[in-house]
């Protein structure tokens, strides 16, 4: 178990890059100076420093000297051990340090990058407010993400959590891969688990485990990969209270994420709060819930399954998730139609619709625009018969296909802003590929003239 600020004897020429209590993170890379990443979590800067370069050799003599101090401390300490071991690559935790060391034909050169945690903080120290704290002692209720871009303090909140849980009396196990979050003894870290020496580690084998411990809390920690989010899902389904860690820009994209990797009607299910971390501090709390409506901007008799993005704790409803045919739409929840304009999830609708009637009739469509409860179709002269159909029998069918009411008019009513703009140098040839497009008459010419050689063929006969 790492230990914030402890770890065994390593080589000099290491611990001396660390000898500054702000650095996190050392990069050192073959024929180049030495970098380091320090400061406080709300201005880091990383630094060359004024030393001679390292070579591959000086590297590698430092990665021999930790692979002897995993030796000497794997049986006495926890926290000493080779968690990836590959061809080219080998990332091992030393006490709180991580280390990734790589050589070629993986990389380039010989390289290192050193990774520690500066801060520990408790879950106090976070200055959260009142309804926070009682949303996360509910967290064995939940499935939580916490987001976060890299070295954003997103693993280090995790870290609070857990051990702020531990200290109320839930039982608390983590999944990691690399195992270095800075947590009790008591709080068992499992990595990816093998079949056998020659296979590769599983997360879903390791949840296999878990729930035989019965656990009342699960850190996991990356989800990233598509296995990831899968075994996520399974967990939270089986009732578990789980807290996992990812990486993205914001708490929207991190949900979009998952999107796609579950199933979108048990998403609110197994997706229910998500916390973003911007340097060391709790930036937003995004809550989802699901309900039967019609997502904004399209009338009341189109409702459908809609999980609604909360801002949390006041409520308000930010994004609108739901399905739109074969898509899966994330739209702003306060985008509405005014006058000409048409919100997100409105200009969607109408790029799907307009290739849709394109790809089945084979015209041009000029423009669709959604309007209150109808959309308008605008397409050449030629052609709106082919929407209309005899007797209306082809508007109907896409009205009751689309459950809308459609209305198809002329391109010559657009305005002069949704016109395309006349290409003057226009070939022979192109002007009347576009007046065939303008309705079927192409297939029309097509098969007169087809009928007219058979005709002539049988004459011959």
């Amino acid at each position: 178990m790492a230990k914030f600020g402890d770890h065994p004897p390593i080589p000099d020429a290491l611990e001396n890059l660390l000898s500054d209590l702000t650095v996190s993170t050392v990069f050192l890379k073959a024929d180049c100076p030495p970098r380091v990443k320090r400061g406080h979590i709300t201005e880091l800067e990383v630094v060359e420093l004024e030393m001679e370069e390292f070579s591959s050799s000086t590297i590698e003599e430092i990665s021999q000297g930790l692979d002897i101090t995993l030796e000497q401390h794997s049986e006495t300490r926890g926290d000493c051990f080779v968690e990836i071991d590959r061809h080219g690559c080998k990332v091992m935790q030393v006490g709180d340090l991580r280390v990734t060391i790589s050589w070629p034909p993986f990389s380039d050169g010989w390289e290192m990058i050193v990774v520690r945690p500066v801060a520990q903080p408790d879950l106090d120290d976070y200055n959260l407010d009142e309804n926070l704290l009682k949303l996360i002692a509910d967290l064995q209720n939940q499935g939580t993400l916490v987001s976060g871009m890299p070295g954003s303090g997103k693993s280090t909140l995790a870290s609070a959590i857990a051990r702020w849980l531990d200290g109320e009396g839930a039982v608390v196990k983590t999944m990691e891969s690399p195992r270095d979050l800075q947590l009790p003894q008591r709080v068992t870290q499992y990595a990816p688990l093998a079949e056998d020496d020659r296979s590769r580690g599983s997360m879903e084998l390791t949840a296999d485990i878990l729930f035989l411990a019965r656990p009342d809390f699960i850190v996991y920690d990356e989800v990233r990969k598509t296995k990831d989010f899968e075994v996520f899902g399974d967990c939270r389904l089986a009732g578990l209270g789980l807290l996992g860690v990812t990486h993205s820009a914001s708490a929207l994209e991190a949900i979009q994420r998952m999107i796609g990797r579950v199933e979108l009607g048990i998403l609110a299910q197994i997706l229910t709060t998500v916390i973003h971390v911007e340097k060391g501090k709790i930036g937003e709390v995004l809550q989802l819930a699901m309900t039967v409506k019609a997502p904004s901007g399209m009338q009341s008799d189109l409702a459908r399954p809609v999980i609604q993005v909360k801002r949390y704790p006041d409520g308000k409803v930010l994004n609108e998730i739901f399905s739109f045919g074969e898509q899966i739409c994330i739209v702003d929840a306060d985008g509405q139609a005014s006058g000409d304009e048409m919100s997100p999830m409105q200009l969607l609708a109408a790029a799907q619709l307009k290739d849709r009637l394109s790809e089945d009739y084979g015209i041009r469509i000029h423009h669709v625009k959604f309007s209150g409860g109808s959309v308008e179709v605008y397409v050449d002269d030629s052609a709106i018969g082919v929407l209309v159909g005899q007797g209306g029998s082809t508007v109907k069918g896409l009205e009751e296909q689309y459950e809308v009411k459609v209305s198809i008019k002329s391109a010559g009513d657009l305005p002069r802003g949704f016109r395309a703009p006349e290409n003057k140098f226009r070939s022979s040839y192109d002007m009347d590929v576009e007046r065939s497009m303008g309705g079927r008459a192409w297939e029309q010419s097509y098969s007169s003239k087809k009928d007219r050689r058979a005709k002539r063929k049988g004459r011959r006969r």
